[in-house]
């Protein structure tokens, strides 16, 4: 199953704009992000645990437990605040 990865703002500087992965088996938004961490620097660094990060899956916000489908966009982006 293919599927697009998008990385925004400090994501983006640390990881690129994003990338293309090939799953095995079907995954949760945070199995995912636990596949990219295990990969070690950057991705350990720039999706860490620790880190606030939204996600969105399909160009909607969602929670790490959505399903990801073949095809899918997840996005990873640091909270917004807005002025």
């Amino acid at each position: 199953m293919q599927i697009q990865i998008r990385y925004f703002a400090s994501l983006r500087e640390s990881l690129g704009a994003g990338e293309t992965l090939t799953l095995d088996t079907p995954l949760t938004v945070g199995q995912l992000r636990d596949q990219l961490i295990a990969r070690g620097e950057p991705h350990a660094g720039a999706l860490a645990r620790g880190r606030a990060l939204r996600a969105a899956l399909n160009q909607t916000m969602c929670a790490e437990t959505a399903e990801l489908t073949l095809g899918a966009e997840v996005a990873f982006f640091p909270p917004v605040t807005g002025g």
